[in-house]
């Protein structure tokens, strides 16, 4: 305890000195934690956007589907499994039939694909109620992307041209009855939304479909026979994925942040030897230990870590809170990093990335801060008292 209070009596005289290295310290704790934040914030929001608008609770896939094969599509389409067709009549689950085709916005050619999928559907948060509604026009709903691209928006009349199952290319006229804004490229772009049985009829694919997607909490069942099922970690790999690609880029940034702060107590540790030969000489000619006058400074330096953490948490805790509640904007050109945000980023700050960074940060400053105590095993204490370096 003498240590101790010995040990912040010198902080405290330091002054300025002090300050300076506990302001940069908690900046870059604060910085840390935010950054962590963000990534974790884009996992999470990227990944709950998709569970909800397309992957659900996972899915079953038809033996020729592969949505990264476009040539493959023609030929992925049939009867889903009983299993399947069970969780369909009982709301758990929702039929998709995916069909290539193309269609002509004002005069132009545009590849697209027809999704067909039942319009009282409460599988997926997809807007599929207005395509219950009658009429000789196809009903269709469309992304907000999609309707930039084309020029398109509710009401507006569109050609439709797709290959039904017979090879027979056939086209009609469809009305645009909603434009759905969700961050979800995968079920936006390029994509037209058909009622399910009216796409079935149109295609002659009676009862068949590319993919049953199950409900947020159920799991698809394993006994599909042919067909393929994927769980909800496998239809959000790739996602999780770029998000620890870019926590590996981000990753440097720390090192950077934690070498400057650090070389900042590293410098000043060893002025502090240097200016406090005198005392070094005395505490070891009054009896002390070598190594307790080197725990002595190694403690002043970890106490920057320590002070550096109740500094940030003062002022960091009121800024991440209002950060996490505000979000950070993204720009128009965030749409294009094939990540599911929308247009706000919303970081999410768990007990446990504090509780880590933290941790690395008490640890870096305790260790950066016993190196120039070395010195001291070498110091001859009349050397130290004359002022000399030893």
């Amino acid at each position: 305890m003498t240590l101790l209070r010995l040990a912040w009596r010198n902080l405290l005289g330091a002054g300025t000195r002090t300050a300076l290295n506990v302001l940069v310290l908690s900046l870059t704790f604060v910085a840390i934690v935010a950054s962590l934040g963000l990534l974790e914030g884009m996992n999470q929001q990227t990944a709950r956007a998709m569970v909800e608008a397309e992957v659900g609770g996972g899915q079953l896939w038809h033996p020729r589907y592969d949505p990264f094969d476009p040539l493959a599509l023609a030929e992925a389409h049939g009867a889903p499994p009983p299993a399947a067709r069970r969780m369909i009549a009982d709301g758990s689950a929702a039929a998709i039939l995916v069909v290539p085709g193309t269609f002509y916005p004002n005069g132009r050619l545009r590849p697209l694909l027809l999704k067909g999928i039942d319009p009282g559907q409460r599988v997926l948060a997809l807007p599929t109620g207005p395509l219950a509604a009658d009429g000789d026009e196809i009903p269709i709903l469309i992304g907000q992307r999609t309707a930039r691209a084309c020029g398109l928006a509710v009401g507006d009349t569109v050609t439709l041209q797709w290959r039904d199952a017979a090879g027979t290319i056939d086209a009609r006229d469809a009305r645009v009855v909603e434009v759905m804004r969700t961050p979800v490229q995968s079920v936006d772009l390029n994509q037209a939304w058909l009622p399910l049985e009216r796409l079935r009829g149109l295609a002659a694919m009676p009862g068949e479909a590319t993919l049953v997607v199950a409900a947020r909490d159920v799991v698809p069942p394993d006994d599909a026979g042919a067909w393929r099922s994927r769980s909800q970690d496998e239809l959000l790999a790739d996602v999780r994925s770029l998000v620890r690609s870019k926590a590996v880029g981000a990753a440097i940034v720390y090192v950077l942040l934690l070498f400057l702060s650090m070389l900042a107590i590293f410098d000043t540790q060893v002025l502090s030897l240097f200016r406090r030969r005198k005392e070094i000489g005395t505490l070891m000619a009054l009896g002390m230990p070598r190594g307790t006058v080197a725990a002595l400074f190694t403690l002043e330096g970890a106490l920057h870590g320590v002070l550096a953490v109740v500094a940030g948490a003062l002022y960091g805790a009121p800024l991440l809170a209002r950060f996490a509640r505000v979000g950070w904007k993204l720009s128009v050109k965030a749409d294009s990093y094939g990540f599911a945000l929308g247009d706000t980023l919303y970081p999410v700050y768990s007990l446990r990335v504090v509780a880590l960074t933290l941790l690395g940060l008490l640890l870096v400053t305790t260790f950066v801060s016993f190196l120039p105590t070395r010195r001291i095993a070498s110091l001859q204490p009349t050397e130290a008292l004359r002022g000399r370096a030893g």
